[in-house]
């Protein structure tokens, strides 16, 4: 009732947590710790996680709304691969979901691959976000 009033930044915030969520029913099922990924995300932007929970079983209806800067755009792909990760099995929808997302977001179709591939390397090194963010800016700038 009251979304009309909502902010961009609830608005791309509930966006977000929308795409994890799609991103995690992709191989059919949401895996526990998906879930708590996603609801991490929620909690860490303010939302509690029943709102979370309301969101992920709502995923693939409505309308997207995309961040309007790099380093959101960054963050949200980042968000996507990381979850993908989260039940250590990478299905290769998920991987096709992520490559999606990326070039909906706004990265160059011809770089989505590399960049899906960057990060779930950097993840899986243990590296963390902003050191991952920095080593794509010199790619992304290509």
């Amino acid at each position: 009732m009251f979304s009309f009033f909502e902010n961009e930044q609830v608005k791309r915030v509930k966006n977000h947590i929308m795409n994890l969520g799609a991103l995690a029913k992709v191989d059919g099922h949401i895996d526990p710790t998906e879930l708590n990924y996603i609801i991490a995300i929620g909690q860490k932007n303010g939302m509690k996680p029943e709102e979370v929970k309301s969101l992920i079983a709502n995923s693939g209806t409505g309308k997207q709304v995309l961040p309007d800067n790099d380093s959101e755009r960054f963050d949200q792909i980042y968000d996507l691969v990381e979850m993908m990760l989260a039940d250590g099995i990478v299905d290769d929808n998920e991987m096709e979901f992520c490559m999606d997302m990326a070039a909906k977001l706004g990265f160059r179709k011809a770089i989505v691959g590399v960049l899906v591939r960057k990060i779930s390397i950097g993840v899986k090194d243990g590296l963390s976000r902003e050191h991952i963010k920095n080593e794509s800016q010199d790619f992304l700038s290509l």
